[in-house]
């Protein structure tokens, strides 16, 4: 009988310390570029961007009152055309340019009224200098380039590498942009590829 507890014992020790050790092991596969929580844009509620590993993220900065703006629409046909093989496009609005004056709920209606948008949008945060959001400020160091105003892409591969950085002149249409994002959707490896800057 004894014999027959200890090991009961001993398995129900082993499990625990397996499902102790999940945690770690979902947070290390978290690549550094999306290792980040932010709070959605129509809610408020939080976003652990690691949920994204393993996708083709295209992550842009957005404004309302910008010559840009009508880039939604070029970024909601992206994400509708290949959602489905792994893209996501994340938005970030900012009025670090000063054409973003308005509120959380404010940007989320214009944005789903105006554009249809439907890729996740994340709550209002600054992308350039001291105050930049965590994320913008990896993706600023590890390439080098920050945004220059709205509109400004980052490509991350589906290991969470950072493919290149897109101007804000390189709209969602731009063949370089969409043979970027359709090589990175292929492989399952970094893909390097030339940015528009």
């Amino acid at each position: 009988m004894a014999r027959y507890t200890f090991q009961r014992l001993l398995l129900a020790s082993a499990a625990l310390l397996l499902l102790a050790s999940l945690p770690v092991k979902a947070a290390e596969s978290c690549p550094a570029l999306l290792d980040f929580n932010f709070k959605r844009l129509q809610d408020d509620a939080s976003q652990d961007l690691c949920q994204y590993t393993g996708k083709v993220i295209l992550v842009v900065n957005t404004a309302s009152y910008c010559g840009y703006t009508g880039q939604y629409e070029g970024l909601e046909q992206l994400y509708a055309k290949y959602k489905d093989r792994g893209l996501v496009v994340l938005g970030f609005p900012s009025n670090d340019f000063n054409q973003e004056p308005r509120g959380n709920t404010e940007i989320a209606n214009f944005c789903y009224n105006t554009y249809g948008v439907k890729f996740p949008m994340l709550a209002k945060s600054s992308v350039i200098g001291k105050d930049a959001n965590p994320m913008y400020a990896l993706l600023t160091k590890n390439s080098g380039k920050k945004p220059t105003w709205n509109f400004f892409k980052y490509l991350i591969d589906r290991n969470g590498n950072l493919v290149s950085s897109y101007s804000s002149h390189t709209t969602p249409e731009d063949v370089t942009l969409i043979s970027a994002i359709e090589k990175a959707l292929i492989s399952g490896k970094g893909v390097r590829a030339q940015g528009n800057n």
